[in-house]
């Protein structure tokens, strides 16, 4: 495990102690004095366009935003109480709801049987849609936006959401997300203490993500293993025998690809059969719900992980 004292100041995960409190703190000659909880916005705007995931843009300053800011000060070798200027970040921005927004939205069944006769899994609602689009929750942008009724909002309605640097936008993936050049060997990290996957290059940390590594009764494999193959937008074989017990069975159910789907947009699958590296339906849930042995990231952090990852790079899980 990565020495913390050596990068955050402090021993395990006890973070805000090493600066996070007064990492977001700006230039008061220019810009306008924020809230607490708008300043931690910022923060979070900046790590994730950094590609260093803080979790949710919520405006808590949580574990992940933490860890995010540890691993970016480490990154970069800067100081372990170094505070990025965020004067030129403006925390929210206005989106205007359009007509190819709503015509998105279906509906979800329940029953895997079900689920398996539907010719894709979308969002369900706009809430849903823009949380995700947004780094965010429906929670956070529902409070954002009072007396709004997220899901019943028509084309032309205007909504305040945080200013991230690159909306998810699922219709553009895979077209809108540039694969990044190699310039030297690059491997993944997937620490299951810190529920941190690490992407580096030439031995350089260039990017990490918040994860769910497994559960209890399905831990990650430890070791060392290898990306076998990519594939954005993937089918998913729901069989309660590997979920329930690791056994795959005869009585199984293929899920077409979508937001909604187990596996999120897209699954790098490892030289272990069944397991991989994956998205999420639900990002609100990660590094806390298990997973059944695979690394689940936010959907947002798999279509930047996409643009990193290659078939063959080493992936170390420890």
């Amino acid at each position: 495990m990565r020495n913390w004292t050596r990068v955050c100041g402090v021993v395990g995960i006890g973070l805000i102690s090493a600066g996070l409190s007064g990492c977001a703190s700006v230039n008061p000659s220019s810009t306008p004095k924020r809230s607490a909880l708008d300043q931690v916005v910022q923060l979070q705007i900046f790590l994730d366009s950094q590609r260093f995931g803080p979790g949710v843009v919520d405006g808590h300053a949580g574990e992940f935003t933490a860890k995010a800011l540890a691993l970016y000060r480490h990154a970069k070798g800067l100081a372990v109480n170094a505070q990025p200027d965020l004067s030129g970040i403006v925390p929210y921005t206005h989106y205007t709801i359009t007509a190819e927004d709503v015509r998105t939205l279906g509906t979800m069944a329940t029953a895997p049987a079900d689920i398996a006769k539907q010719k894709r899994l979308p969002y369900v609602g706009l809430g849903e849609l823009l949380g995700e689009r947004f780094h965010t929750t429906r929670a956070f942008i529902s409070g954002l936006n009072p007396g709004q009724n997220l899901d019943t909002l028509v084309p032309g309605a205007v909504v305040k959401v945080p200013n991230i640097a690159r909306p998810f936008r699922a219709d553009a993936f895979t077209s809108g997300y540039a694969r990044v050049p190699v310039s030297g060997a690059r491997r993944v990290v997937v620490d299951t203490q810190l529920r941190m996957l690490e992407v580096s290059e030439g031995g350089r940390l260039i990017a990490a993500f918040p994860i769910t590594p497994g559960s209890l009764e399905h831990p990650a494999p430890m070791g060392e293993w290898k990306i076998a193959g990519i594939a954005p937008w993937p089918w998913y074989r729901y069989d309660e025998g590997v979920l329930k017990r690791g056994e795959r069975t005869q009585v199984f159910y293929m899920f077409a690809p979508g937001v909604n789907s187990p596996v999120g947009i897209l699954w790098a699958g490892l030289n272990r059969p069944g397991t991989g590296i994956h998205g999420t339906a639900y990002p609100e849930t990660i590094g806390r719900s298990g997973s059944h042995g695979c690394i689940r990231l936010a959907n947002w952090d798999a279509a930047t992980f996409y643009t990193l990852a290659q078939t063959g790079m080493p992936v170390t899980i420890r």
